[in-house]
């Protein structure tokens, strides 16, 4: 670590930080009462008090009804964010817990209540305080999930959810450098041991970082890694439109069906398999009822695709189907010389 990700973060940076977010009507801040997003709270304030013009700053705390802690976090923040001039709101995730899966399905239910809040409020973006250490964890965790080159990139800069457009303005930060500045200021924050629950996988990888740090693969290190394999998935994603459009023109003489995908299966037989990968998963997410696809079963669909063309091309030629099967609720098909999505039948219930 530098001595820079040591230092509080001065109002030049902060001004850096939020720059593009200047034109916004609104922004929401997704605040906890962690360090992270206590620091960006505390920061976006100040820099929102240095415009003589900007977006209105809305605070919102999530209580997802789990730890007794969590509402007397959620005063602090309300307590804090009075302090700055901001208006503040706790919304709660009612209703059963999951058993199993339960940070999936809590990230899920947060993102929800954001967006419904932000759009309530009028804001533009949902701002959140993802770090580089973040950045860091989740290559990690991906990597060992065996995600593909999409995975891989990680968390973006700017993305979409749930409808609204999600902005991690220090995702190139240290969380060191964030403690830092609200130890300057003279800020508090709360501590949350679920971080430091080695229940969860997070927790467990976050534990192994300064030993990989040791090794040379420290956060700044695989962030940057992060960041070339975001580069490639943009390069691929050009090559997978431009494959798209090469396969429409060569089905001009095929009268086009509503609701169906279709590929000549030469023609994708022969383009790279990541790109072919990427338009199989395009057809079957946007098709199909049960999405998004896995990119193990795709790869595994794929697999099949190239025996059935291999073994029988004569009947892939005519019109019987050499494979059929559903896949995230889409049916695959190849007769004819052709691949062919389209949405599945819905499934029988048991008993009807």
């Amino acid at each position: 670590m530098s001595d820079d990700d040591n230092s509080p973060i001065s109002v030049r940076e902060a001004r850096r930080l939020f720059a593009g977010l200047k034109a916004a009507p609104a922004l929401l801040l997704a605040v906890s009462g962690g360090p992270d997003s206590v620091a960006l709270m505390w920061l976006a304030a100040r820099w929102r008090r240095g415009l003589a013009r900007g977006p209105q700053l809305t605070v919102v705390t999530v209580d997802h009804g789990l730890r007794p802690e969590a509402a007397r976090e959620a005063r602090e923040v309300k307590r804090l964010a009075t302090a700055l001039g901001l208006p503040h709101r706790t919304l709660r995730w009612r209703g059963p817990k999951p058993k199993t899966g339960l940070p999936a399905a809590a990230r899920k239910a947060r993102y929800r209540l954001l967006a419904e809040a932000a759009r309530a409020v009028g804001a533009s973006h949902v701002l959140t305080a993802h770090t580089r250490d973040d950045q860091a964890e989740t290559l990690l965790m991906r990597m060992l999930r065996g995600s593909g080159l999409a995975g891989l990139s990680a968390m973006a800069e700017v993305s979409e959810r749930e409808g609204i457009v999600l902005a991690r303005p220090l995702l190139d930060v240290p969380k060191a450098q964030l403690i830092a500045t609200l130890k300057r200021a003279k800020v508090g924050f709360a501590d949350d041991p679920t971080n430091r629950d080695t229940s969860f996988t997070r927790p467990r990888l976050r534990a192994l970082l300064p030993l990989l740090a040791a090794e040379g693969g420290d956060a700044r290190t695989l962030v940057r890694l992060a960041a070339r394999l975001a580069r490639a998935n943009a390069a691929v994603e050009v090559l997978a439109d431009g494959a798209e459009r090469f396969l429409r023109l060569r089905n001009r003489d095929v009268a086009p069906q509503a609701g169906i995908r279709s590929f000549e299966a030469s023609a994708f037989a022969v383009l790279p398999d990541e790109v072919r990968l990427r338009l199989l998963l395009r057809a079957i997410d946007a098709l199909g009822h049960e999405g998004p696809a896995e990119l193990g079963k795709v790869e595994t669909l794929m697999s099949a695709l190239d025996r059935a063309i291999a073994a029988s091309p004569r009947a892939a030629a005519n019109g019987r189907p050499v494979l059929k099967q559903t896949l995230a609720g889409a049916l695959i098909s190849l007769a004819g010389g052709r691949i062919e999505i389209a949405p599945a039948p819905a499934r029988r219930r048991k008993g009807s």
